[in-house]
């Protein structure tokens, strides 16, 4: 099944079928949800690159506010 972007689904509602005003709302959750993919592949990234140059997890797990363990967890491959 092909992925809809929200305009091809806002242009897809039958306005006498569904109680919608405008796209507004949804428009802002998918810009939302775009910029929240966006911030944790760069989030990712960063502690690739932190890894890379020789941090540790417990000085990554520092930065993102959580316990070493949980930061390796979620980002050690």
């Amino acid at each position: 099944m092909k992925k809809q972007s929200v305009e091809e689904w806002l242009d897809s509602i039958d306005p006498s079928t569904i109680e919608v005003w405008d796209g507004v709302h949804m428009r802002a959750i998918a810009a939302a949800r775009i910029a929240l993919d966006q911030a944790e592949r760069q989030l990712e990234q960063a502690v690739t690159d932190a890894k890379e140059a020789g941090e540790s997890w417990n000085a990554i797990g520092v930065a993102l506010g959580t316990s070493r363990q949980a930061a390796h967890r979620k980002f050690s491959r």
